[in-house]
């Protein structure tokens, strides 16, 4: 069974009691697993497709939705649907640095603010960053992408006024270790990491671009200053599907 848009149409077989989206599914499921649809690649559009298999577009969006939820693909919203990338090997130590772990696999790291505010630490936040529950904490609802596969969005908060405009810093530089370096700290690190999981919810699952119910990895860490002060408390949540995470002794 072939994949592409260009080629002959691809006949499907009728009256025997399996439904045409799950003879497509499984079709391109095995294009990729046999590597013929390889990582990375866009597939053809919804139209090529029911063109290719002689179906409705409807038939196809089903047969997508069936390889995402697999894990196979993932739709980018405007751009269209692409085969999954393999799960990137993500290391859980003293010194966990984004851009580091993705650049080491020969890939590019960014991350994108999608918020910051404000806010009163609430009481676990407090606690994580010693500080009164109350105390004003700069909130940062993030993005980190490699190469433009999202695989993780997490909430940061940071103490204030120490980082007062680390947003900015952020925002421009696409990496928390180069914003901390504005702010005179070259080097920090992991006191804690707490590792649970669960499905993403619609709102996640949108960011993430995965199918809502994939399993997220939640990933709740807290990290230090070269004095052993608190700087940073996380709660990350990355696509079980897209990483694989090693945790160092």
């Amino acid at each position: 069974m072939s994949a592409g848009g260009d080629g002959p149409v691809t006949v499907l077989a009728r009256g025997e009691g399996l439904a045409a989206w799950r003879q497509i599914a499984d079709g391109l499921t095995a294009e990729i697993e046999a590597g013929r649809l390889a990582a990375g690649v866009q597939l053809p559009t919804e139209a090529a497709l029911a063109a290719r298999f002689g179906v409705n577009r409807h038939t196809v969006r089903r047969a997508l939705a069936v390889l995402a939820e697999r894990g196979l693909v993932r739709a980018t919203q405007g751009r269209g649907t692409f085969v999954e990338t393999p799960r990137l090997a993500y290391p859980i130590g003293r010194r966990t640095r984004f851009s580091e772990i993705v650049s080491r696999a020969g890939r590019e790291a960014w991350g994108d603010l999608i918020a910051a505010d404000s806010v009163p630490a609430d009481p676990a936040t407090a606690e994580a960053l010693g500080i009164a529950p109350g105390d004003p904490v700069l909130e940062l609802q993030t993005i980190h992408r490699a190469d433009d596969t999202p695989l993780s969005t997490a909430r940061t908060c940071l103490p204030l006024p120490r980082f007062a405009g680390l947003d900015q810093a952020y925002a421009a530089l696409g990496s928390l270790t180069r914003a901390y370096a504005e702010f005179g700290i070259t080097d920090y690190t992991r006191r804690s990491t707490r590792i649970t999981a669960r499905p993403a919810s619609a709102d996640e699952a949108a960011r993430l671009d995965l199918a809502q119910g994939r399993v997220l990895i939640v990933l709740t860490s807290v990290n230090v200053d070269a004095a052993g002060v608190p700087i940073q408390a996380t709660r990350s949540l990355f696509a079980a599907d897209r990483v694989e995470l090693v945790v160092e002794g």
